[in-house]
């Protein structure tokens, strides 16, 4: 069975990933970096036995699933698809998912770290990204396989899919609670997981402090610059690495984004904002 850990883009994916890592697979919670792949990102090539042909990712969802969940055991899965229907085909199924960890972030956020990741030369060309209805990404296409392709949509599609599905257990994270207040958010998640795995729910407060340290910006920002982190993208332009752990919490929309960017993103999201009590 499947617990997936899903989110839009830059909302704090990797940060929920590298925790579960250090709690679950990591000697005193203490995180190794060398143990994150325990957690993969699907799609992905491992998952898939023939190659995957342009535009076709949802035809093999469903057998690559039925395999991993064949093996007997739970698997924590990276995810940022839609959790959608396409052309008759879910994306996954109540019978191979124990639950779902989703994870929210504020869009006037998002953007920033949209902008960085994709290496855009403006906050309009972020915004038109988000919006995209559509937004498909694609990697490997270098070796003619499309085997890591994610329908992601646009952020508001992203996150109403899983939120709006009843069919699944699921826990859903804000990013701001994580920089607010970790403990908490993080006690709430392992809460959520040991419920889904019928563990022992006393939590080790020695080990989630450890788990919450060491997974922690600054911490994921030191792996990276030291060299150990080795999901970084490369600009399509000159080729240059770019920078993974960008801003992290210091991201801010007030200092980021411009007067008309803001009333932009504030109208446009405005219901979505109010739900997440990000705007009253």
């Amino acid at each position: 069975m499947i617990i997936w850990i899903a989110s839009y883009p830059k909302s704090g994916n990797t940060w929920v990933r590298s925790f579960l890592t250090a709690y679950y697979f990591c000697e005193n919670g203490i995180f190794d970096i060398s143990k994150l792949n325990l957690i993969e990102d699907y799609p992905n090539l491992q998952f898939f036995k023939e190659k995957v042909k342009q535009g076709e990712i949802h035809k093999h969802w469903e057998a690559s699933q039925k395999d991993i969940c064949d093996q007997k055991k739970v698997k924590f899965l990276k995810t940022h698809n839609s959790l959608i229907t396409a052309f008759g085909n879910d994306f996954t199924k109540p019978k191979y998912s124990l639950g779902v960890i989703y994870i929210i972030r504020d869009p006037r956020n998002v953007i920033t770290s949209v902008k960085n990741h994709n290496d855009l030369d403006s906050y309009d060309e972020a915004l038109k990204f988000m919006q995209d209805e559509n937004k498909v990404l694609e990697d490997y296409p270098y070796l003619n396989n499309y085997a890591k392709t994610n329908i992601v949509n646009s952020w508001r599609i992203n996150y109403k899919s899983w939120l709006s599905n009843k069919s699944f257990r699921r826990v859903t994270i804000k990013y701001e609670d994580m920089v607010k207040d970790p403990t908490q958010t993080f006690e709430k998640l392992v809460v959520f997981v040991n419920t889904l795995m019928k563990f022992d729910n006393k939590i080790d407060q020695k080990k989630l402090k450890n788990a919450i340290d060491s997974t922690n910006f600054k911490s994921l920002q030191n792996i990276e610059n030291a060299g150990k982190f080795g999901e970084n993208v490369y600009s399509l332009k000159d080729n240059r690495k770019i920078k993974f752990f960008y801003q992290g919490p210091e991201n801010n929309w007030k200092k980021n984004l411009d007067e008309n960017m803001i009333k932009k993103m504030n109208e446009y999201y405005k219901n979505d904002l109010k739900f997440f009590q990000y705007e009253n």
